[in-house]
């Protein structure tokens, strides 16, 4: 038996929701294969702010550093995000939690699900068959930077800079997440003009020789990022710093129709933090419409993190047969939805009982499902 803690962060709008549902999943998960996960749920973001005056509480830091891994659901809060004054934002309480941590590494995987692509914007020739894995470094680079204003208040800066020993240590998970897939590693940079990118081109091309059954290719970061829609096939494993990461991954989100199926994973030294890529979409919040693929697909990715791969897999397993059994929210299914709550429990069910798997296909497929 299996036994880890693991720490619940629901945060903001539809965070508590979806995080509901992926909770629900790895208590399958548990059940299924006689593990025990010790779930402690606390505050971060907008719902601290408005507790104690903290996005970041000391507790739930503790808590975090504490844990074999974290489950995060979305933070923001209109109330927050309307007005530019505001000193004490939620999302400061996730880049401490990812400075404290050490999360340096943010893994996206991007996949077009054949049943979905009609939902994309992309025509279904351009996407079918994608399936990447973005690397981003995440605690470097211009967003933590040196930043300010010049004296007479009418010039800004914000510095980037980079070490070798930053780059390298996500190089390293980028080069074996590719030895494990099709042996393809892109670099997207801007080498051409900017000298912590040219430093990020230096480094990935000594580690090259370290990893001699990689195939890697090098791109500006404007030419990638109208690659991404125009042939996103070609790309297997992308390694980016933080700011074009940024960009790249959400731009890359179209691809799989629905924010809501996306999932991701930071990951540093010791405690690795997973959570869907959407936001908190405050105006879904109590209306059960939220799509928690995102958030239990991240539980793959912990279950992964925590060397449980036949838990993980059985888990998109159960998300394919939901897409492919047509056990969708509304974005996805506007004229025959499914809530938040069932596409979790239907999800939840199928990790849980495979000996009923058949007879519940059955019953969805004729309007009577068996989910609760």
């Amino acid at each position: 038996m299996v036994s880890k803690k693991i720490a619940v962060l629901p945060g903001d709008g539809i965070g508590p929701e979806v995080c509901r549902q992926a909770v629900k999943v790895l208590e399958a998960v548990a059940d299924r294969f006689d593990h025990h996960f010790d779930l402690s749920s606390h505050l971060m973001g907008a719902c601290a702010i408005d507790a104690t005056g903290n996005p970041l509480p000391d507790e739930t830091l503790e808590a975090c550093r504490a844990a074999d891994a974290v489950l995060l659901g979305a933070i923001g809060d209109p109330k927050y995000d309307h007005d530019p004054s505001a000193r004490v934002r939620p999302e400061q309480g996730l880049l401490r939690l990812r400075q404290e941590l050490g999360l340096f590494a943010n893994i996206r995987p991007v996949r077009a699900y054949d049943v979905l692509l009609a939902h994309s914007p992309l025509k279904k020739e351009r996407i079918q068959g994608t399936d990447m894995v973005i690397f981003r470094e995440l605690t470097g680079g211009i967003y933590f930077g040196e930043k300010g204003r010049t004296a007479d208040g009418e010039g800004a800066y914000d510095h980037c800079t980079y070490s070798r020993p930053e780059i390298e240590r996500i190089a390293h998970l980028a080069f074996r997440a590719a030895a494990g897939r099709r042996r393809k590693l892109t670099l997207v940079d801007k080498a051409n003009v900017l000298e912590t990118s040219r430093l990020w081109r230096e480094v990935v091309r000594e580690m090259a020789a370290q990893y001699p059954e990689i195939t890697v290719d090098y791109l500006f970061v404007d030419n990638a990022a109208m690659q991404v829609i125009l042939s996103p096939t070609q790309f297997d494993v992308i390694l980016t710093e933080n700011m074009f990461g940024d960009i790249i991954s959400d731009e890359a989100s179209v691809i799989a129709g629905s924010l809501g199926l996306l999932p991701s994973a930071s990951v540093g030294e010791a405690v690795a933090l997973f959570e869907p890529i959407h936001g908190s979409y405050p105006q879904a919040k109590g209306k059960g419409i939220a799509n928690p693929v995102a958030a239990i697909l991240s539980v793959a990715l912990l279950l992964e993190h925590l060397e449980l791969d036949a838990e993980a897999a059985l888990v998109r397993e159960a998300v394919d047969e939901a897409l492919n059994n047509g056990i969708l929210t509304p974005e996805l299914s506007p004229t025959a939805p499914y809530t938040t709550e069932e596409v979790g429990n239907y999800i939840a069910f199928w990790i849980a009982d495979s000996r009923e798997q058949q007879w519940n296909r059955v019953n969805v497929e004729i309007g009577t499902s068996t989910i609760i």
